[in-house]
Formats: C-alpha cells, structure tokens, sequence
C-alpha cells in the first residue's frame, strides 16, 4: 500500500511504543496494533503485560471485559485468561484445555513508553530499543514529560514522512515554531541500519513567531540546530539547539537552551495510527505553558497528514506519482529502508 510496495504495510518485528507507561494501569487498555486486538494492564506486582485482545471463544474483545486480581476475564462467557494469556477457567465446564489460550506479546518498559513486539517473539531484543542516553533522555540534564496521545485516522507512513522532512515547518507551522530558514538552510543528513537523521545549522535567522510572541529568548535573532533522528520504523527524537548569533556584542556563539521532541508513531490498520508526543526539557520550562503552546502544533501535523489520506482515498488508495524535490532524500531513503524490511519478512516468511 502506498507509499510501500502492493501488500506492504509495515514491519512487524520491531518495537512500537504502545502507549505512555504511565497510562496503563489496573484499568484494561485497550489498542489495534499492526491490525492485532492488544489489552494491556499491570499485574498486582506492577509488571506491565500485553495480550492478544481476541478472546478466542467468540472473538469479543478483551479489552471490553475486566481484571480480576492478574487475570481477564472475557465479558462475554466469563471465560479467563492469565497474565500469560493461558485459559484458566471455562464457567460452563470443569475441564480447562490447555490448548485455549491467547498470545503473550513482549512488552518492554522503557523511558516514558511501553514498547510492544507483535512479530516473532524469538526476535524481540530489547536492545534494538534506543538507549535513552542516544535520544537525549538521559546525561543531558533534562527532564522528559509526556504531553499527547492521538489517535489519527490516516495511515502510519504519513505521519512518519511528515517527521522525514521537517522543511514543512516553514510553512505548516509558520505562524507558530517554523521560519522559512526551515525549508531554506541545507541539510546534513545521516544514515546508518535503522536510522536515518536530518540536521540544519540555521545563522542568524529571526526567532520563530511563538517564541518571539512569547518572548522565550532573549535577543531578537538567534542561531538554531534542529534536526529530527528517526529510529525506524517509527521513532523519532528530535533536536533543538539555540544559542547566539556568532556577531552578538555581548554573547557571541553562546548557548541559550536545547530541548528535545519525542514522536512516537505507531501502525494501528492500514488507515489509521497512533500518535505519543513527548518532550525532554531542563526544569526552568513551564511545561503546563509549551504543552498549551504545542498542541496546535501537533493539530496541524495531524491536519495534514489527515488530509492526505483523504486524498490518497479518492484514488483507491493509489494516488499518482509523487514530484520528487530535494528536500525529499531523507524520507526516500527512509522508505526504502521501511521496504526493505517488509520484504526480508516476507522473504522469511516465503
């Protein structure tokens, strides 16, 4: 399916967070990840599971049923399932099969996420996670807060292409986080197995509109690195350096702040995703006060990835080809990495 190859959707054995840690519970959680029914919870001990969500009696969802002490309960027939995902009792017998169960999936507490492995169990290393000190989490002085969870009616690659080339900003967020330097300063771009990153080195270029609105810094032209470092297939941690400028009379060249964004995507069905915002910041920011500012931000990058969706939709979900420009490198070869491992699976899997 677009932009993949007929067929292609996206990997499976890789880590998506599943949802903020902190938002799962003794409460049942549900989510559809990669087209699988997942219910979350804490067991009594605080560990975090992952179940398949399918009861596989009459397929009711679990996730609509209810905990009782470390086991669901189906809402449906009563039939339960253990943290394991092993039936351990049937109401309307006295035998249990050991047959009956529903898959376990590996689920990882890391940073602020849960992040779920719904591919081949044997293949989840959590060492294929990011470390929080590559993403900044950790060693750089800041504090991570979690800040919006969506769900997004359009497909996981747009929101992923979205993060790919971040020279929208000037125009999508103009009025708000982007300059036109965003889209007219070069790019360094990198990339290794996995990853693929962009960075621009932006000199003396006016403060964005918000943060000139809000007075952030404290001189009128700034010198700004932002760049985004995506861990594929759904990752993204991105960067903002401020100092400044080199020809400022009293503070050439010197640092004023760094923040760091956390976008977390995940494929829900072909159509549809799911959208973890967080960020990393030192302990002088009113995060109450960037989280005001930054929804509409986030709204406008769901606004459009939404937005073609729809218009993918009205050609069967085969648009035309594509114009490709300059800016588009990074997210060509992000692509054809995400490709890449969707056909070694199926090459698996054949």
């Amino acid at each position: 399916m677009y932009p993949f190859r007929k067929g292609s959707f996206a990997p499976r054995n890789a880590w998506y967070v599943a949802a903020f840690a902190k938002d799962v519970g003794r409460e049942l959680v549900s989510r559809t990840i990669l087209n699988t029914p997942v219910v979350m919870f804490r067991k009594e001990n605080g560990d975090a599971v992952a179940l398949d969500g399918r009861c596989p009696h009459r397929h009711f969802p679990l996730g609509k049923s209810c905990l009782k002490g470390d086991t669901i309960v189906c809402g449906y027939h009563g039939i339960a399932f253990g943290a394991d995902g092993q039936c351990v009792d049937v109401p309307s017998q006295t035998h249990v099969p050991k047959a009956i169960r529903v898959p376990a999936y590996p689920l990882v507490e890391h940073g602020m996420w849960l992040w779920i492995w719904v591919g081949d169990a044997d293949k989840a290393d959590p060492a294929l996670i990011p470390s929080l000190e590559e993403i900044g989490l950790v060693g750089q002085g800041l504090t991570g807060h979690e800040m919006f969870f969506h769900e997004v009616a359009c497909r996981y690659q747009l929101l992923n292409d979205n993060l790919f080339d971040l020279s929208h900003l000037a125009f999508l967020h103009g009025t708000s986080i982007g300059t036109l330097e965003n889209a007219s300063t070069p790019e360094e771009l990198t990339k290794r197995p996995g990853f693929v990153s962009s960075m621009r080195h932006i000199r003396n270029a006016p403060n964005p509109p918000l943060m000139h609105s809000l007075g952030v810094y404290p001189t009128d032209r700034i010198d700004r690195s932002m760049g985004m470092e995506s861990y594929l297939p759904a990752f993204h941690s991105g960067i903002t350096l401020v100092r400044y400028p080199e020809d400022h009379p009293q503070a050439p060249g010197e640092h004023i702040s760094t923040n760091r964004v956390y976008h977390a995507i995940t494929p829900s069905t072909p159509r549809s995703s799911y959208y973890h915002f967080a960020v990393a910041v030192d302990d002088t920011v009113d995060v109450a006060k960037m989280a005001r500012n930054l929804a509409p931000v986030i709204d406008e990058d769901i606004f459009a990835s939404v937005e073609i969706e729809k218009i993918i939709d009205l050609y069967d979900g085969e648009p035309p080809a594509e114009l490709m420009v300059k800016s588009d490198q990074n997210a060509v070869e992000g692509r054809r990495m995400l490709q890449a491992m969707m056909d070694a699976e199926a090459q698996f899997a054949g």
